[in-house]
């Protein structure tokens, strides 16, 4: 039943994954027929990011009075629900609408499946949980690009990975009995008898750095995936259709680099993984800045998601051992809302920096998240060997 629940769990990321990458594939598409800038498309990120925030911050309470499980089905439903209303929406403030409900969908259930595996199961099945993640992320981009390459228009992937995600809302629901007596407090385990305060939370040594850590990946790693396609069609000269395929590859190289971080654990600590990660990041980036060609930047584009890959679910494993489990569905909560905070602002920004400068800055302005993410992961580790 174990294993089965893990199962579960797996297709839950998968559908969290799915849309993720939906809008930046198709965008260089839908804002001609919006009429609107180029930018607008941070827009729509920012409220999807602000719905996550909020629902993010009310985890740790209502996994506390729901459950993982229920939270897991009402989330991914809630999702279901605005991606079909994306797929008949043909005005931008109806997509901004929609935007609400997917953004609140997506914060409860990330923190609540993220903290319950980092409770129970070892870093392996966190780093391959994330795999999945990877795996809906990089195949919503290629539904897209199938869709548009096919002369249908945009509206139509929407529609099949909502249809999609209404399918695993089917699963999960029937999986509820599973997770009975594995979701309530657990004295002897440590976990929390209650939700803490958010002041509280806030106060503990080392959480604003590991908070501020989650900031600057999130921030770098969803301006690469948002800005890609339109990095390759507005600076490489890309056509649209292909820029969507290939922006799946940033995706791809996420998926590819968790499933072998997965076989890493068994040798490396998370510190360990998290640094490696950093250093081909930083190699990725270096592709795409240097003036190689197409081949080079798709290449740096595989690599900064393969150093992307063991960063968020290592860090996420290490809450339990760096904090107390007792305090680690709390804090995996504010890590969520400060990782959408970075999601949320960020992307926009980069947006405002390509309409009035250039999109070819796009790697110059990850590098900047990538050293500061190095910072505060480095101060996370003086504050918490202490």
């Amino acid at each position: 039943m174990i294993q089965l629940l893990l199962a579960v769990i797996y297709l839950s990321f998968i559908s969290l994954g799915l849309p993720d990458a939906l809008l930046g594939s198709a965008w260089p598409i839908m804002y001609p027929e919006f009429g609107v800038p180029v930018s607008y498309a941070g827009a729509i990120s920012m409220i999807i990011a602000a719905g996550t925030i909020v629902s993010s911050l009310m985890s740790d309470r209502l996994t506390y009075a729901l459950g993982a499980g229920k939270v897991t089905a009402l989330s991914v439903g809630m999702t279901a629900m605005a991606l079909l209303g994306f797929s008949f929406s043909h005005s931008f403030w109806l997509l901004c609408l929609w935007a609400i409900p997917y953004g609140l969908g997506a914060g409860s259930v990330d923190a609540a499946l993220n903290n319950y595996v980092a409770l129970h199961y070892s870093s392996r099945h966190m780093s391959w949980l994330h795999c999945m993640w990877g795996i809906g992320a990089a195949v919503g981009p290629s539904i897209m690009g199938r869709v548009l390459a096919g002369g249908a228009p945009w509206n139509m992937g929407y529609r099949i990975v909502g249809l999609l995600q209404i399918a695993l809302t089917a699963v999960l629901l029937f999986s509820l009995p599973l997770w009975k007596g594995r979701t309530a407090a657990n004295p002897e385990s440590g976990e929390a008898a209650g939700p803490l305060p958010l002041r509280q939370v806030v106060a503990i040594p080392g959480a604003k750095a590991v908070m501020s850590a989650f900031f600057c990946y999130c921030a770098l790693e969803s301006t690469a995936g948002l800005w890609a396609s339109s990095y390759l069609t507005l600076y490489r000269g890309v056509p649209a259709a292909t820029a969507a395929a290939f922006a799946s590859l940033f995706y791809l190289g996420i998926t590819a680099g968790r499933a072998l971080n997965g076989f890493l654990t068994l040798r490396l600590s998370d510190s360990a993984l998290i640094h490696l990660g950093e250093c081909v990041l930083a190699v990725g980036l270096a592709a795409l800045i240097l003036p190689l060609g197409q081949t080079a930047a798709l290449a740096g584009l595989v690599l900064v998601g393969v150093g992307c890959a063991p960063v968020y679910p290592c860090l996420i494993h290490s809450t339990p051992i760096l904090f107390g489990a007792d305090k680690s569905q709390a804090l995996i909560g504010v890590q969520m809302a400060s990782a959408y905070t970075g999601t949320c602002l960020m992307p926009p920004v980069f947006g405002l920096i390509a309409n009035n400068l250039s999109v070819a800055l796009y790697p110059v302005y990850l590098l900047l998240f990538l050293a500061g993410m190095a910072v505060m992961y480095q101060r996370l580790c003086r504050v918490t060997s202490r």
